[in-house]
């Protein structure tokens, strides 16, 4: 059996894609699409703005302890911010509804996968057709 994509867990063959322990049959796949999740701003925000307030609150009552904890939450704040990934994602259509098959930072290697995918397709259609159309011997 051929294998046309096989690469960091992810493995598209003639008749199925592989993808973190999912199996898809090229058959019932609809389409494939890939989709970009940004940086979730709320939480990162709502942290760093409920340690303003303790370290407000710290200094208003001459808390050494509030001040400090306050300025260490802003600063966690801060770095949920920083740490965050843009996150790709590989959206299968199928009948049963959407399901993601593939998670990944890098959209150079979800956009591999989406093309390998999309071309299975295409070839298995097309041995399908001609399949069909033989005539038997």
């Amino acid at each position: 059996m051929e294998l046309p994509f096989n690469e960091r867990g992810v493995s598209v063959t003639r008749n199925s894609l592989s993808a973190a322990g999912q199996v898809f049959a090229l058959r019932e796949i609809q389409n494939v699409r890939v989709e970009t999740v940004q940086r979730n701003r709320t939480v990162p925000l709502v942290i760093s703005l409920v340690g303003l307030a303790g370290a407000i609150v710290g200094g208003a009552f001459g808390s050494a302890a509030g001040l400090v904890c306050g300025v260490m939450v802003i600063v966690v704040g801060v770095l949920s911010w920083f740490t965050q990934d843009i996150t790709h994602r590989l959206i299968v259509e199928t009948t049963n509804g959407d399901r993601e098959a593939l998670s990944s930072i890098e959209r150079e290697f979800v956009e591999r996968v989406e093309q390998t995918v999309l071309q299975a397709k295409a070839a298995m259609q097309t041995h399908g057709a001609t399949a069909a159309t033989k005539p038997e011997a």
